[in-house]
């Protein structure tokens, strides 16, 4: 199993392109099912989770042409099963996403439970009972859901919580559904704006991108296009975290500012300060960060929430940025009822943190961080951890890289480049 021997208190310089954004490469790439037409998909991110992905695709009969860095041709015209391979299946998250490209093709589906990072129960229910309301009838059996339908029918739907992987598996439902759908309290995150754009691309006719009411005329047919994932957001967050606690100068290009919502505001809070200069961001070198109280001089929170909030997947990140801030601020993470635990990592480091129970944290800085061995427990975690060694002095190792390498592309190589020194060792 790989490890990174991570050499940490280097400062880093220059500049970096972030990858394209995993949370939308997932569900673009289950709509390729929707035609059978050649869909060509751009900014690709070449990682662990997309990998899967792609495999499970190819065994469903989609074949998969190289068109350049990062672009890839997607023809479904020849599908062969509506059972994906289980084992892959169970491996990532994003298998979920097939049910209704599917259920549309063979009109029945056999789908597993999917596999992904272990933060918490991450709930199914809100895809299943949408889906039902479109007409689809669904049996569970043996870690499996077997899902048939003839045809789908258009319903005013509500979802019970702003899932994004529900909203987007009843986005690709509805898109050839007959009559219109109405969806709710959907997750309107930019990953979410990225799958409804590509399918707008392919012919269908999708209302409300950007909010929490998507309005969804069926049509007979997609076709194919050509679609250029956005870059990740949480991967610029990420870097703009790395900046501020190896007190290092980078420019993030092709940020895509337009997309970061709160994370900019978010880092303020922290002191952390961010140039835009078009489309890319510098994070300056040797700032002074100082935990900015709120107004009545109370102590800040660093919270998620549903977008257009602050992202969950950077609640990890913004913890190791608190560690090195004077001040003390509160980590509430409230989706996910095990992500905080990774932070016993931090402690034996010498961080100041308090757990406080499985959703809050109170952190004091600035700590100095002493390299430690430690195991990355899921992708952001992974990376925060890595954030935090190549902060801290002395020479740390972290196992279980795998984890951080499903969400992040060739990190060591790129951040090698900016003058990290992290060496891969297997």
């Amino acid at each position: 199993m790989s490890q990174f021997i991570v050499n940490g208190g280097n400062k880093l310089q220059g500049s970096i392109v972030p990858s394209g954004n995993k949370n939308e490469a997932l569900p673009v790439l289950a709509a390729v099912l929707l035609t059978e037409d050649p869909v060509t998909i751009h900014n690709i991110p070449d990682i662990g989770d997309i990998g899967s992905m792609k495999s499970i695709l190819e065994e469903l009969g989609v074949s998969i042409t190289f068109q350049g860095e990062n672009s890839y041709r997607f023809d479904s015209s020849n599908l062969i099963t509506s059972n994906p391979n289980r084992q892959l299946s169970e491996s990532i998250r994003g298998s979920f996403l097939l049910i209704s490209p599917l259920l549309h093709r063979f009109k029945k589906a056999k789908v597993y439970i999917p596999g992904g990072d272990s933060i918490g129960r991450r709930r199914l229910d809100t895809h299943i009972i949408a889906l039902e309301q479109l007409g689809a009838e669904i049996n569970r059996e043996n870690g499996s859901f077997n899902v048939n339908a003839n045809s789908l029918k258009g319903a005013d739907i509500l979802l019970d919580e702003a899932s994004v992987m529900a909203t987007e598996n009843i986005i690709m439902a509805a898109v050839l559904a007959e009559g219109i759908t109405t969806l709710y309290n959907a997750a309107c995150e930019p990953h979410v704006q990225g799958l409804c754009n590509l399918l707008n691309a392919m012919g269908a006719n999708i209302q409300g991108i950007g909010s929490n009411r998507l309005i969804i005329e069926g049509v007979e047919k997609l076709n194919g296009c050509e679609h250029t994932i956005k870059s990740d957001h949480t991967e610029v967050g990420s870097l703009i975290g790395l900046a501020a606690v190896t007190n290092s100068e980078i420019t993030i290009e092709n940020a895509g500012v337009e997309n970061l919502g709160l994370i900019l505001h978010f880092f303020e809070k922290l002191g952390v300060k961010t140039e835009i200069n078009g489309s890319s961001l510098l994070v300056p070198a040797n700032q002074e960060l100082v935990i900015q109280s709120d107004i009545d001089q109370s102590i800040p929170k660093i919270d998620d929430a549903p977008w257009p909030g602050f992202p969950a997947d950077l609640t990890s990140i913004m913890t190791v940025v608190a560690t090195q801030c004077k001040g003390t601020v509160l980590i509430f993470e409230k989706l996910f009822e095990s992500r905080l635990f990774w932070i016993d990592g931090l402690l034996r480091m010498g961080a100041k943190i308090v757990l406080c129970d499985p959703h809050r944290a109170v952190v004091v800085g600035p700590a100095k961080l002493t390299a430690t061995p430690l195991s990355s427990p899921d992708i952001r975690a992974g990376m925060a951890l890595l954030i935090a060694a190549l902060c801290a002095e002395g020479t740390s190792e972290i196992q279980n890289i795998q984890q951080i390498d499903r969400g992040y592309a060739r990190i060591d190589e790129r951040l090698n480049a900016l003058g990290a020194d992290i060496q891969r060792v297997a």
